[in-house]
């Protein structure tokens, strides 16, 4: 038992949890990760990053179909639908023996299991229904991660009705499929499937499409889809899916009328749920709000000595948050000097549709919300040389200041590349940087990141090239 007893102890070994073990053992402690899947967790295996390799391949299919407004020509184009999920599988297996390599790297203890809560301090691993082992440590995460919340009546069945583990793994390319719900999964699934050739429709009960971003980007994107082919219906609902032998018959509710329309498939994007079942949480003073367990900003829950990090403590729901709760979490437990809470306004996101979303910040609406009178600075891609050059006109830059500070509250893009220029506004958030600062920095040309310039000018009347 004395092998079995550690400084920390980390449940699930998704982007969260698996970085809080290896920045604890970076910190000299000694560390116990448990995880009953995949190291990696649903990120690496079944979310953010096998679907970027789904629509790298869509994207490269799409410019090839487009070769000609580069001067080239492309003969006998097509695709092989096996070959893009193989690849996209074999992505996924790399990172994830990535992961295990830099756990054994760095000593960290790997138990493959489902670890619960057994008693203060302590955590019971089962495996296959048998207890495989006892742990003790005065510290325990909890990092569980979280999974699609499904639909009454509209059950995933790995055929007619996709989940996105089924839509990951496609046997086909439907001719006709649903999409149902528009958030950053639903919408990524739509953007593959119709550049590769579905016919697709997509269904979002709010009154419009992407609907946690800034309402002008959002505008934006629908009228991209929409002028690209893709149907898309707001303010409305899916009522029932009744499955045929090889089809999925939808009764939908559009603008008050009902109507039913034959699919394909359909896949379902309505949320997700956490991991806080068979935890152990019974008889702890750990508190769960709505499946997610609420912490303060140190990550603590109401029970002593245990925390909780990533999608199961709560939105947003995104990787990169998670990684940074991980190591927040252990440093405040190694007593390091200088931390301060994560600050939700200064999470970036990114959404890989075609094209593509990344945002950071307070959206127009949120800030007018708080009372804040704003400067809003926009610039267009086609005023971008880089942009042009590329043949990817079609975009926008948005930058939302603060009338009577200067401070930057928000920063919203569509556009070619976007999620890798995000974090430039990212930065300049986190550093506090002025208005002043940013009109006075140089950008590179031609880049695209000359746009976030353009734009932080525009906001303030200065604009040069549109």
């Amino acid at each position: 038992m004395a092998d079995n007893n550690f400084d920390i102890i980390v449940v699930g070994g998704g982007p969260g949890g698996y970085v809080a073990a290896i920045r604890a053992a970076q910190l000299k402690m000694k560390v116990a990760l448990v995880e009953a899947n995949h190291l990696g967790g649903i990120c690496l295996n079944w979310g953010c990053i096998p679907t970027k390799a789904l629509l790298r391949s869509s994207e490269i299919y799409h410019n090839m179909q487009h070769a000609k407004n580069y001067g080239l020509s492309v003969e006998g184009l097509g695709f092989d639908l096996d070959a893009i999920v193989k690849r996209s599988r074999k992505v996924s297996r790399q990172l994830n023996g990535g992961v295990g390599h830099l756990l054994k790297k760095n000593k960290v203890t790997v138990f493959d299991g489902y670890g619960k809560l057994n008693g203060s301090g302590k955590v019971h691993v089962e495996k296959d229904g048998k207890g495989i082992a006892d742990l003790t440590s005065k510290h325990i995460i909890l990092a569980t991660g979280a999974r699609a919340r499904v639909l009454p009546g509209m059950e995933p069945d790995g055929k007619l009705i996709w989940y996105y583990k089924d839509a990951l793994v496609p046997d086909t390319v439907p001719e006709r499929l649903l999409v149902i719900g528009s958030g950053a999964i639903g919408i990524e699934f739509a953007s593959f499937f119709h550049t590769l050739g579905s016919k697709t429709t997509v269904v979002e009960m709010v009154d419009r499409i992407v609907p946690a971003e800034d309402a002008e980007i959002s505008a934006f994107l629908q009228k991209s889809l929409t002028k690209d082919g893709m149907e898309i219906l707001t303010s409305a609902g899916v009522k029932a899916l009744k499955k045929g032998k090889e089809s999925v018959t939808a009764t939908l509710e559009v603008g008050g009328k009902t109507e039913e329309r034959e699919f394909d498939r359909v896949i379902v994007a309505a949320g997700i749920v956490g991991n806080v079942e068979n935890l152990g949480l019974e008889g702890t003073k750990v508190k769960v709000d709505r499946t997610h367990i609420v912490t303060n900003e140190w990550l603590e829950t109401g029970e002593p000595g245990v925390y909780a990090i990533g999608d199961v403590a709560g939105a947003p729901w995104l990787a990169h948050k998670a990684s940074h709760e991980g190591v927040l979490c252990v440093e405040k437990i190694a007593g390091t000097k200088g931390l301060h809470p994560i600050n939700p306004d200064r999470i970036p996101g990114c959404t890989y549709c075609r094209p593509q979303i990344a945002s950071v910040g307070l959206t127009e609406a949120q800030a007018k919300e708080r009372g804040l009178k704003v400067k809003v600075g926009r610039f267009p891609f086609q005023g971008n040389g880089k942009a042009i050059a590329l043949g990817e006109p079609e975009g926008l830059i948005k930058v939302l200041f603060d009338d009577k500070t200067g401070e930057l509250l928000g920063a919203h893009m569509i556009g070619a590349e976007v999620t890798e220029l995000i974090q430039g506004y990212g930065i300049a958030m986190e550093l506090e940087t002025t208005e002043s600062e940013l009109m006075h920095t140089v950008f590179a040309h031609p880049t695209l990141s000359e746009m976030m310039h353009e734009s932080v000018l525009d906001a303030f009347g200065r604009a040069v090239h549109f």
